[in-house]
């Protein structure tokens, strides 16, 4: 049996994801893409060239490569030297597609053709939209970017999240929420990378329509400055107030934290993400799966191999339980 799987989110979270669901059979994926990065390269691009910032729709694309490791490898290239210090030959290259062929939608399809994907990657809108981060104390944090990457006093919470101005789905986009089997919310900054897709009007409205099922890849760790000591219920909480659903299913990582590596990330006041199940089912939450899903290298990630093997199981339990009903 064939599922429909549409994966929401952007940055490294929903590359790890992808590059799971790649390997599953019988998946028709799709992934939605935020598009309103303002950091690093694709914030150049966007500043120097009016392009919408092509990163994170760069790395979804390259997840979902069936081409070679050194096409894949190519397009995730970043120059060390000057002229061109820290630029990424895929942005450029997507630069250099959106002015052949005239248009920003034109220039991913082509490098989607180019790059043999499986599956489709979705901009969540084609409008031009900036992210503000309004803080406890009235702060107003201007630009992705200087959200993630906080120069103003982290220990400030973050009191809503808001694009101006306003940005509308891309149709294609909702189209794929509401004809999905399952719709994925993917691990990532909670407010930088998974909540603004929540933002773009057409979106909520779209995930409250779908008869899938939604479930919710939880982060492994707290972000200082983002997330601090939230555990899973306030990630959920939070994806609940922006996107009008709670999801039907939470999938978390079960098992600790290598004591070096938890380490490295206490001096950045990151932790693991505590799994409070009881919080979750009161919040709506019909089930709460666990599995190990970390990455054993340097960096607590999702292991792309175990996430998918979770997932699948996942989709067959959520499946079986409906069909019991």
């Amino acid at each position: 049996m064939k599922r429909t799987v549409t994966v929401i989110g952007g940055g490294t979270g929903s590359f790890h994801i992808l590059s799971g669901l790649r390997r599953l059979p019988d998946l028709e994926i799709r992934s939605i893409v935020t598009m309103m990065d303002s950091g690093g390269d694709s914030g150049r691009l966007r500043d120097e060239f009016g392009l919408l910032p092509p990163g994170d729709v760069r790395r979804c694309l390259v997840a979902l490569s069936n081409e070679s490791a050194l096409l894949r490898d190519l397009f995730s290239f970043r120059f060390a030297e000057a002229p061109l210090s820290g630029r990424n030959f895929g942005n450029l290259f997507v630069l250099a597609l959106t002015r052949t062929l005239g248009s920003e939608k034109a220039a991913i399809e082509a490098l989607g053709r180019l790059l043999d994907v499986r599956g489709q990657v979705i901009p969540v809108t084609w409008d031009h939209a900036h992210l503000f981060a309004e803080l406890e104390d009235g702060t107003v944090i201007e630009g992705e970017a200087n959200i993630d990457v906080p120069e103003h006093d982290p220990e400030i919470p973050i009191r809503r999240v808001y694009l101006e101005p306003a940005a509308c789905a891309n149709p294609e986009a909702a189209a794929a929420i509401r004809d999905s089997d399952f719709v994925l919310l993917a691990p990532g900054g909670l407010y930088t990378s998974t909540i603004p897709n929540l933002l773009v009007a057409g979106i909520p409205e779209a995930l409250e329509a779908s008869s899938g099922k939604l479930i919710y890849i939880l982060n492994l760790m707290t972000r200082h400055g983002e997330t601090h000591d939230y555990p899973a219920s306030r990630h959920v909480e939070e994806l609940v107030r922006y996107g009008g659903r709670v999801p039907d299913a939470v999938l978390a990582h079960r098992g600790a934290i290598p004591e070096a590596l938890a380490a490295r990330y206490e001096a950045e006041d990151a932790r693991p993400v505590e799994v409070d199940a009881g919080a979750l089912e009161a919040l709506g939450v019909g089930c709460v799966a666990q599995a190990p899903l970390m990455s054993g290298a340097s960096l607590v990630r999702h292991d792309p191999e175990r996430t998918g093997a979770a997932l699948e199981a996942l989709f067959a339990g959520l499946e079986e339980a409906e069909a019991g009903r």
